[in-house]
C-alpha cells in the first residue's frame, strides 16, 4: 500500500499553488543542489515535484506514490513541449513515459489486474512542465522550466483493453522464450524488436541486457497531453484495441475495393473531387481515403484518436506494373540542432526513435502507365510496416554520422548543380540551382533531401549556408524491396 497519503483537496490546493511558477521557484528542499555536483541527472523534475512540493522522499517501490482518498495514485511528472512542426496542439509529449520494469522472471506468474503494470497506470496524477529547450540541457537549467499544469488521468474503457492486450503480448512472448530456451535470457534483448509491430500503446527499452522497462509510447503520452490541453481528435464508432483488430478490417476493405481506381473510391466514399493545376488530385487523397474506410471524417490519419495515439504514420505507395517505386518516400523532418548535439548517442536521438518505435501504414496503389493521374491509379492493398534494426543500426545511423561530420568539421558545402550539357541548372526563378552536400540517393539507402516551393525562400541556416528544409528519405528500390518481404494484409 502506498506510504503518502493525501486527500484529492489537499492535492488540488497543493498544486494550484506551483501552476505558472518555474521548478527553481518551487524548490524550497534545495533538489536543485544535486544537479550542481551532477549536472547530467537524470529524473530531476520529478524530483523537485515529490520532495519540495508533495514534501516526500523519492523512492523505487513498484506500488504506486500516493493513497488519495484511500485509492493508489501514481504520480508521473512529465515534460511537455511545443511541436516543432506546424500544428494546431499547443503541447505534445517531449517523450515517452517509463511505467515499471518488465521483470522477466515475475511477469509470468502474474495476471494484468493484478500486475504492477496495471497498478502504475490505474490511477495517474500527471504534473506537467514545459520543456522550453530546442535541446538537451543539464539538469540545473530545469530549474527555468514551468509548471503548466497538472490533472488526475484514468484510462477509458478501451485504452484499459488495449493496454491489457499489449502487456499480456509480452508476458505471452517471454513465457514462450522461458518455455523454449535453456536460458532465455539470452533473448530477452529480442522482446522489443519483436514485439514492436503489434503493440499499440506501449513500447519495451531499453534493450536488454539493460533491464527491460514498459514505457507508454510518446504518441499515446501526448494524445493524453492534448486531449487536456483541449485538442479533441475525432473518435471511431468501432472500437480497436490490438493491431490483430486493425488488421482485420483493413483485410475487409481490401477485399470490398481492391481494384478500383481513385476516382472510383472517392465516388463511392463521398469524397469531393477537387482538381490541381495538373487537372488531378493530390497525394494526400489517399489518406482521406483511409479515413473515410474506417468511417472517419478527418483528412488526415492523424486527426483520429486512435491512430493519433497509436502513432501509425500512413504512407502511399504507388507502383508500376512490373512492381517497381515510381518515386523515393519521404519520412521525417531534420532537427538539425538535436542532430548535431554533442552528447547525444545515435540510439538518444530523435530520428534513431522516429525510426524505432514509428510503424508505417502503406496504402498501395497501381499505376497502368507512366503518364497516368492519380486518379486512374487502382488500389491494391495495404502493408503495415516497421523499419528493420539492420537497416536503422547501418544506413541510417550512417547518414547520421556523416551529417553531424560534415557540419562539425565544417565541410558542408551548397554546390552547384549541372545538366548533362555540362551546364549550371537555373530554377524557376532565375538562381542557379544548388545543392547541398548531405547524403544523397545515389550513395545512400537512406538520404538527405530539402523541399521548398520557391528557391529563393531558404528558411534553415547551418554553417552560413542557407537551405530549403531538409527531411529523411528512403530510396524507392530499397523501400520496394524491403516491402516485397511483407504480405498484403489480406
Amino acid at each position: 500500500m502506498a506510504g503518502h497519503v493525501f486527500k484529492k483537496s489537499q492535492l488540488h490546493q497543493i498544486l494550484d499553488n506551483v501552476v505558472g511558477k518555474s521548478l527553481g521557484e518551487v524548490d524550497k528542499n534545495r533538489v536543485f543542489d544535486r544537479a550542481r555536483i551532477s549536472p547530467k541527472i537524470t529524473g530531476i523534475a520529478g524530483d523537485v515535484i515529490e520532495q519540495s512540493v508533495l514534501g516526500y522522499p523519492a523512492d523505487s517501490k513498484q506500488e504506486a506514490d500516493l493513497l488519495v482518498d484511500g485509492v493508489p495514485v501514481e504520480l508521473k511528472t512529465t515534460g511537455i513541449r511545443k511541436p516543432k512542426k506546424k500544428s494546431e496542439h499547443e503541447f505534445e509529449a517531449k517523450e515517452p513515459m517509463s511505467i515499471t520494469a518488465v521483470s522477466p522472471e515475475r511477469i509470468v506468474e502474474e495476471y494484468f489486474e493484478s500486475s504492477n503494470f496495471w497498478h502504475k497506470l490505474q490511477n495517474l496524477l500527471l504534473v506537467y512542465y514545459h520543456y522550453a529547450a530546442e535541446q538537451t540541457v543539464p539538469a540545473l537549467e530545469y530549474a527555468n522550466f514551468i509548471i503548466e499544469d497538472y490533472h488526475f488521468h484514468t484510462f477509458s474503457e478501451e485504452d484499459r483493453k488495449t493496454l491489457q492486450n499489449d502487456w499480456e503480448l509480452v508476458r505471452t512472448f517471454i513465457e514462450f522464450l522461458q518455455q523454449n530456451y535453456s536460458k532465455p535470457e539470452k533473448l530477452y534483448h529480442s522482446i522489443s524488436s519483436e514485439l514492436r509491430k503489434q503493440l499499440m500503446l506501449i513500447d519495451i527499452a531499453p534493450k536488454w541486457p539493460n533491464r527491460p522497462r514498459f514505457r507508454l509510447k510518446r504518441t499515446t503520452v501526448s494524445t493524453i497531453v492534448q486531449n487536456h490541453f483541449g485538442q479533441k481528435l475525432e473518435q471511431l464508432t468501432e472500437s480497436y484495441t490490438s493491431f490483430a483488430q486493425i488488421d482485420e478490417k483493413l483485410k475487409q476493405i481490401t477485399k470490398s475495393h481492391r481494384g478500383k481506381t481513385i476516382r472510383e473510391l472517392m465516388d463511392e466514399l463521398q469524397i469531393p473531387i477537387k482538381l490541381n493545376k495538373k487537372n488531378d488530385v493530390s497525394k494526400s487523397i489517399a489518406e482521406q481515403i483511409i479515413v473515410r474506410m474506417f468511417g472517419g471524417k478527418a483528412k488526415k490519419l492523424s486527426k483520429i484518436e486512435l491512430f493519433h495515439k497509436i502513432g501509425l504514420l500512413p504512407k502511399t505507395l504507388t507502383m508500376t506494373k512490373n512492381g517497381t517505386r515510381t518515386e523515393d518516400t519521404k519520412l521525417f523532418p531534420i532537427d538539425f540542432e538535436e542532430w548535431t548535439e554533442v552528447n547525444t548517442t545515435f540510439e538518444q536521438s530523435a530520428v534513431y526513435q522516429a525510426f524505432k518505435l514509428q510503424q508505417l501504414l502503406f496504402i498501395l496503389f497501381e499505376e497502368p502507365s507512366s503518364d497516368a493521374k492519380l486518379l486512374d491509379n487502382k488500389f491494391q492493398g495495404f502493408k503495415r510496416f516497421v523499419f528493420p534494426d539492420s537497416i536503422i543500426e547501418q544506413d541510417l545511423q550512417q547518414v547520421w554520422l556523416e551529417v553531424r561530420r560534415l557540419i562539425h568539421y565544417n565541410e558542408l558545402r551548397d554546390e552547384i548543380e549541372y545538366g548533362k550539357d555540362g551546364k549550371p541548372q537555373i530554377n524557376k526563378s532565375g538562381t542557379l540551382k544548388t545543392s547541398v552536400n548531405f547524403p544523397k540517393s545515389k550513395d545512400y539507402d537512406i538520404f538527405i533531401r530539402g523541399s521548398g516551393k520557391d528557391s529563393t525562400i531558404k528558411p534553415v541556416t547551418i554553417n552560413n549556408i542557407a537551405m530549403y528544409r531538409q527531411n529523411v528519405w528512403v530510396k524507392g528500390s530499397t523501400l520496394v524491396a524491403l516491402l516485397h518481404e511483407q504480405p498484403f494484409i489480406e
